[in-house]
């Protein structure tokens, strides 16, 4: 079985708020370190009403100072909404705080609408085109700083912090392999072109002072509770978010609502065809161990990372260790 890691959006729920989804995230964290996850990332959206993750380097420190061992990192920054210097320096910090703990994964899509990504930036003027100079801008920060270099990352160079390509689409794979870098696809919401892009990756993989052979890690919805009933109540939680995203109404992470059926006629939605959650697994351990072994041997990813938008913290927790349980169980299988 292949490691299994943790991505959080640090989700704000429906009547509570953003302290509240640190404390949780914190919690969260903890428990995956407990259970043997391989690294505890989280991602950068920007003007969502349930994501607290906005300052992502912020709340990396806040988890990686409440754990001990665990990985914890970006999946992803966001890299055209700044300046490849300040995260170079972000991260440089990090990594002093917590040597060999530091992931840094970067993405070229803005993680919000249009108008914040403009807010962000100030221009979108040739932004998303240059990711990929922006990419080896950033790494070169890393570097060890020559003794003529003018600009430098302080803290930074000199540092080790692992650079990984975020993608949805055949772009990043392309990239990724062209910097020999590891590559993130993010098949839990936009599993269309995953196959594809994994074909890419590993064909055109160019090995690098950073990487000898292709790594591969596969985000994945998975649900996990003691019933498959129970299992898909917890699920509805996201289809919801889902429904008001695609319709422009983006909202904090709502309670499991019983009346789901009722909800898609009125959006007139088959939800047997909501393509982003298509590769959802959703049940009780037996249905789990089942979905999440068929979806390792049919994709072969050298890692997957695990994301669950749950309303209720300890049911979300609950659905982290049956995870860690089939892990176990498949690894010992094997």
């Amino acid at each position: 079985m292949v490691p299994l890691s943790v991505l959080d959006l640090s989700p704000i729920l429906e009547g509570s708020d953003a302290a509240q989804s640190f404390r949780n995230t914190l919690d969260l964290a903890r428990h995956a370190e407990r259970l043997g996850y391989e690294r505890f990332w989280l991602a950068e959206h920007h003007n969502m009403p349930g994501v607290a993750s906005a300052a992502t380097a912020v709340v990396i420190g806040h988890v990686a100072g409440g754990t001990s061992t665990i990985r914890v990192g970006a999946g992803g920054i966001m890299l055209p909404n700044h300046a490849p210097l300040v995260i170079a320096e972000q991260f440089g910090t990090l990594a002093s705080l917590y040597p060999g703990r530091i992931d840094l994964g970067v993405g070229r899509a803005p993680g919000t609408d249009q108008m914040t990504a403009r807010a962000l930036r100030r221009t979108l003027a040739g932004d998303v085109d240059r990711f990929p100079q922006d990419v080896i801008e950033l790494m070169a920060y890393f570097r060890e700083a020559q003794p003529n270099q003018l600009v430098r990352a302080v803290p930074g160079a000199g540092l080790d912090v692992p650079v990984w390509i975020l993608g949805s689409s055949l772009f990043g794979a392309q990239l990724a392999a062209a910097l020999g870098l590891p590559y993130a696809f993010a098949s839990h919401f936009a599993p269309q072109q995953m196959e594809e892009a994994i074909g890419i990756y590993r064909q055109r993989f160019e090995p690098s002072e950073h990487l000898d052979k292709p790594h591969v890690m596969l985000g994945l919805n998975v649900v996990a509770a003691e019933t498959d009933a129970e299992a898909r109540r917890l699920f509805t939680s996201l289809q919801q978010a889902f429904l008001n995203l695609r319709f422009g109404t983006p909202s904090p992470l709502p309670p499991p609502a019983d009346d789901m059926p009722e909800r898609f006629a009125k959006f007139g939605v088959d939800p047997s065809r909501m393509e982003a959650l298509a590769k959802a697994v959703v049940g009780g351990p037996d249905a789990v161990r089942l979905g999440l072994g068929a979806f390792v041997r049919r994709y072969q990813p050298d890692e997957v990372i695990v994301t669950a938008q749950i309303y209720d913290h300890a049911a979300r927790v609950r659905s982290f260790e049956i995870v860690a349980d089939v892990r176990d169980q498949l690894a010992k299988a094997a």
